[in-house]
Order: structure tokens, then sequence, then C-alpha cells
């Protein structure tokens, strides 16, 4: 099975930006439909960005469209999401997850069945 490594979180001023890495090992990511999904203290667990396995779809939660972008970088097995005009209701734990059986990209938790352990972004001044 894969296993899931997020990295790249931080302190990051208002109007900053980051990117976020989540490395696979154990499978070739490019087998895997992943998203990106964060949790803010208080709050339910909710999608932000998810990218099929030839990283030609991309789907996008409405409050980061435009500012973040998702990606596949092939050769390094990671899939990473690039945050710019970051705000402090980004802040949250950014976790990503992977599966084999989602078609195409798809925004349900549920099915993805491979989790990372997290990566913190605080966005504040």
């Amino acid at each position: 099975q894969v296993q899931l490594v997020e990295s790249g979180g931080g302190l990051v001023q208002p109007g900053g930006s980051l990117q976020l890495s989540c490395a696979a090992s154990g499978r070739t990511l490019g087998n895997y439909a992943v998203a990106w999904f964060r949790q803010a203290p208080g709050k339910e667990r909710e999608f932000v960005a998810g990218i099929s396995r030839s990283g030609d779809s991309t789907i996008y939660a409405v409050s980061v469209s435009g500012r973040f972008t998702i990606f596949r970088d092939v050769v390094k097995n990671t899939v990473h999401l690039q945050m710019k005009s970051l705000k402090p209701e980004d802040t949250a734990g950014y976790y990503c997850a992977a599966d084999l059986y989602v078609l195409g990209v798809d925004r349900s938790e549920q099915l993805y069945n491979y989790w990372g352990q997290g990566t913190q972004v605080t966005v504040s001044s």
C-alpha cells in the first residue's frame, strides 16, 4: 500500500505563499487519485483540491479557487499544493489523501483510503 508524508507547512503572513508536498512511498502515486483536505480547530475536515491520476483533471473548493494550485511531480512521486494570497482563514492542518479506485477526481473524503499525518499551516501577522 502507499504511504503518504506531507511537508511544507509553517507560519506565513497574510498574502504570503507556501507550497505543500505529499510524497509517496511504496507505490507509484500516479496510479492514485489524490486530494488535499484541511481541518481547522473546532471545524470539520473540508476538501481543498483534488487531481486525477493523469493530472489532466483538477478541482478546487470555491474558497481556494484561483489562489491554490494542485499538481503532480511524477519524477519525485509527489503531489504539490501551491498556495498563494494566503488568508488567516486558511489556517488549518492540511492532509493529503489518495485512492486507487476514485474515478477521475472527487471531493468526498470517504472515498480516500490512504492518508498522511498532516502538516500545519498558520496564516497570521
